[in-house]
């Protein structure tokens, strides 16, 4: 006979609560606990999930905490709303969300954090930037082009800039005329806004630098507007093999700053997160 409720499992003691940066919280033991005892089919399809109230004392958590769970499980697929019924199990997803652990508990973690960003954006920025070079509109050159000069205006008016940077590079994006791109790099938004901070914060330090940097991005706008693909790709590539080689330059005096305990922070907030 299929039921209609999920059945409630004994009393789960929850995991000591955390006392650094980089350690599973109380939300990541609830949600892999849930999404196990669903892939195990320990919850029918169709079922209700049981109650805020009924997780969190079954958890011995806060309701914070149960719904920031649910809210994983939905982002997976698992669990879904229905009116009506709350909230109901789907059945397990195969297919498996799409996810970068970052491990930040220090200076040495916060470097090879960044590091691993930027390897991974070489290869998307380099087709992006290609792309966008053999379709862009002539208003999105423009786009391009104003983007550059937000980040200017910023860096002179002694801002960070690390807005301005994303929004150049999420403007090459929507060139590329490909949704996928703008997409993937909505979601690396989270771990590239803390990136951008580092390697802008730690150029600002440096006025040679700032000046490569402004170089660099001229020559992937213009590449881009010149429709010159194999330039930009070049020019992308260039760019993110440069901003490597300037992290790696960072010192001891940066990261012991404020600007660098700030980045270590950015990288250590986006820890796990998921799409």
């Amino acid at each position: 006979m299929k039921t209609t409720d999920a059945k409630i499992a004994a009393p789960i003691a929850p995991p000591a609560r955390p006392t650094g940066r980089g350690k599973a919280t109380l939300a990541d033991h609830v949600t892999s606990v849930l999404a196990q005892q669903i892939r195990d089919g320990e919850f029918a399809r169709d079922a209700r999930l049981p109650s805020e109230m009924e997780l969190t004392e079954r958890f011995a958590v806060s309701r914070t905490v149960i719904r920031e769970a649910i809210s994983r499980l939905k982002s997976e697929g698992l669990v879904g709303s229905r009116r009506g019924s709350g909230t109901v199990v789907l059945g397990a997803n195969t297919a498996t969300p799409f996810r970068l652990d970052m491990q930040v508990d220090d200076v040495r973690d916060s470097i090879q954090a960044v590091l691993r960003v930027i390897e991974l954006r070489r290869g998307v920025e380099g087709e992006m930037a290609a792309l966008a070079a053999q379709r862009r509109t002539r208003a999105q050159s423009q786009a391009i082009q104003q983007a550059l000069k937000a980040i200017d205006k910023a860096t002179a008016e002694g801002r960070d800039g690390v807005q301005e940077d994303f929004a150049f590079h999420a403007a090459i994006s929507n060139a590329a005329h490909n949704p996928l791109y703008t997409s993937l790099v909505q979601f690396l938004s989270q771990f590239l806004h803390a990136a951008i901070r580092v390697a802008r914060v730690n150029e600002a330090r440096r006025s040679d630098f700032s000046q490569q940097v402004r170089s660099e991005h001229a020559a992937i706008a213009k590449a881009i507007a010149d429709g010159d693909p194999a330039a930009a790709r070049a020019a992308a590539l260039q760019h993110m093999e440069n901003s490597a080689q300037r992290i790696q330059a960072a010192d001891r005096e940066f990261w012991d700053s404020a600007d660098g305990q700030e980045a270590v922070r950015d990288l250590a907030q986006v820890k796990g997160a998921e799409q």
